[in-house]
């Protein structure tokens, strides 16, 4: 099965599990892009745009995504972006923590088709399902590795809108992108808990390094 094949099979069971939260309350946003992407964009929720169209990040912040993409030589159409949560909460409230555990399964199996070169979670909601006890206006941009995938945290594009700094430090994690991507070096650890573990059990970290399985 190709990794196209098997994203597709895992969309229509997140479509038929009826188990899943939010199911009634709107439509289901999968995602979207390359399968064989270097980079996986992953985001908290969908907002309204992203319900209504069913694709993610196609709002101002998806625009303002897109631009930054553009910005650094690569295209929309290189990486793939998807949530959290697959679909949108009532209101564009932030994710229960029962939401996001039970779109957890999924989107571990999602990370692990894709098997992207690096994990960037958009915003403090994305960062701190992989990295519990990091903050975002520290350790964005920053390289951690949680159970062998690189995560570099990054701000949400919709924070950018909303303050000229947070754009500035934005674009700048964002020009570094691609070397970030290739260099192997052990940048950052942070003790925790990951969600890529679906062990409930905690595991012991080592130096600079999540370790978690």
């Amino acid at each position: 099965m190709t990794k196209t094949e098997a994203l597709a099979a895992l969309e229509k069971e997140v479509e038929a599990d009826e188990s899943l939260p939010l199911r009634n309350v709107s439509y289901l946003v999968f995602g979207e892009g390359n399968p064989d992407a270097d980079v996986l964009f992953i985001g908290e929720a969908p907002g309204f745009h992203e319900d209504r169209l069913k694709r993610p990040f196609v709002g101002l912040a998806g625009k303002l995504l897109d631009k930054l993409i553009g910005e650094i030589g690569w295209k929309r159409e290189d990486v793939y972006i998807t949530n959290i949560v697959k679909r949108r909460p009532p209101e564009n409230r932030d994710p229960l923590p029962e939401e996001i555990e039970a779109y957890k399964p999924y989107l571990t199996r999602q990370i692990e088709i894709i098997n992207a070169k690096a994990i960037v979670p958009l915003g403090r909601y994305s960062m701190n399902y992989f990295l519990p006890e990091a903050k975002i206006s520290r350790d964005q941009g920053k390289i951690f590795w949680v159970d062998g995938r690189k995560v570099i945290p990054m701000f949400h594009p919709a924070a950018a809108l909303r303050a000229g700094a947070v754009m500035q430090t934005l674009r700048e994690s964002f020009q570094k992108l691609p070397e970030l991507i290739k260099t192997n070096v052990v940048a950052h650890g942070v003790s925790g808990e990951s969600n890529l573990n679906p062990s409930p059990e905690k595991q012991q970290d080592t130096p600079n390094v999540q370790t978690l399985f």
